[in-house]
């Protein structure tokens, strides 16, 4: 796909990650060997989903990423071309893998999980620079963490456009410059209360209080997701912010499919183990309501900031709920994220204006 003469709404600039996911009925012992019951594949990575996810909507996106010049690589470029993503800036490193999460998955849930990032510690800030144009030209600039922080921060500093930084796997210790670059800061709430300094972040009066103490941090416009019980968002004051915070409410849904990105990881265990992973690393999704919703809400976001300028952004977090809630009910990662023609996104995004209200 070329991208000579183009306009797009979405870049990202992020991870690819491709997960083996093998079942058994018990982890094993050290030294022990296993037999399993099932062995999966599926492509993850925050960066690549959340590409796949806007332009499943719609948008014209182009991933810069790196994957190592091996089979797994080579077969997840040719994915992400697929999904009509301009793939251009996807480089195939020689004498790299490409990055992997390699989990066993037991039939209480139990997991254990090895990362191995592989390529994407290669994604540096020449990378920014390499396609001025698209930086000038673009609408939405998507970044994260799970790639050197370093190219995360020039890819920010060159970008004239919104950026969003989904700020996972969160750190503590984060540099004021990462808090202070992006146009909006998004972060679930997990995240929220380990940057923030809080015991924890688990109603929206506590993410009210969160969104506060990551704007005094130096952050403009803050979004903290909840999960089943919404989003809380807060302008930036220079941004014609007005000083309130505000909840988006959440949209009810019929079922949860507990997936992982290939497989089953029961919903109970998943929450059991999801603030140690958060803190290790994010690459490998726990399961679809969890980690794939959110990818899917980042997604939805930048395109419905891209694709509807004039809107509300309390009505742009709406409409990504709309698109979180409908992940959750479909099996895997990326695979869940719906196509255009399957979810109904208003065409005035102002019809959802009673979804969201000062808290």
């Amino acid at each position: 796909m070329s991208s000579d003469g183009d306009d797009y709404d979405v870049l990202v600039f992020g991870s690819c990650i491709v997960d083996f996911i093998s079942y058994v009925p018990r982890l094993p012992k050290v030294g022990e060997t296993l037999h399993g019951t099932r062995f999966a594949t599926g492509n993850g990575g925050k960066g690549a989903n959340q590409c796949v996810a806007a332009a499943r909507l719609g948008s014209r996106t182009a991933f810069f990423g790196k994957l190592g010049d091996d089979p797994w690589g080579a077969a997840y470029r040719t994915a992400l071309a697929a999904e009509g993503v301009n793939v251009e800036q996807v480089d195939l490193l020689p004498g790299e893998s490409t990055g992997i999460a390699q989990i066993n998955v037991a039939d209480n849930g139990d997991n254990q999980i090895v990362i191995v990032t592989g390529a994407n510690k290669r994604l540096a800030p020449v990378d920014a620079f390499r396609r001025p144009e698209l930086f000038v030209r673009a609408r939405v600039l998507v970044c994260q963490l799970e790639t050197p922080i370093d190219g995360t921060i020039a890819a920010m500093q060159s970008f004239r456009g919104i950026s969003i930084l989904n700020a996972a796997p969160a750190d503590t210790n984060l540099p004021r410059v990462i808090l202070s670059l992006p146009s909006i800061f998004c972060v679930n709430e997990t995240e929220a209360a380990l940057i923030a300094g809080m015991p924890s972040v688990a109603d929206v009066q506590q993410a009210k209080v969160a969104t506060r103490k990551l704007q005094t941090m130096g952050c403009k416009t803050v979004i903290v997701t909840l999960g089943e019980k919404g989003a809380v968002f807060a302008r930036a004051l220079d941004d014609n912010g007005d000083g309130q915070v505000y909840h988006v409410k959440p949209l009810k849904v019929d079922k949860v499919v507990d997936t992982t990105v290939s497989g089953l990881v029961r919903y109970g265990a998943a929450l059991a183990v999801r603030n140690l992973v958060c803190m290790l690393c994010s690459f490998f999704p726990l399961s679809s309501n969890l980690q794939g919703a959110g990818d899917a809400f980042i997604g939805a976001l930048a395109h419905c900031l891209a694709n509807y300028p004039d809107a509300k952004l309390g009505n742009c977090i709406a409409a990504a709920n709309r698109v979180a809630a409908w992940s959750v009910q479909i099996p895997g990662t990326q695979s869940s994220f719906p196509r255009a023609d399957e979810i109904e996104l208003p065409a005035d995004l102002a019809t959802l204006q009673d979804q969201w209200g000062c808290v």
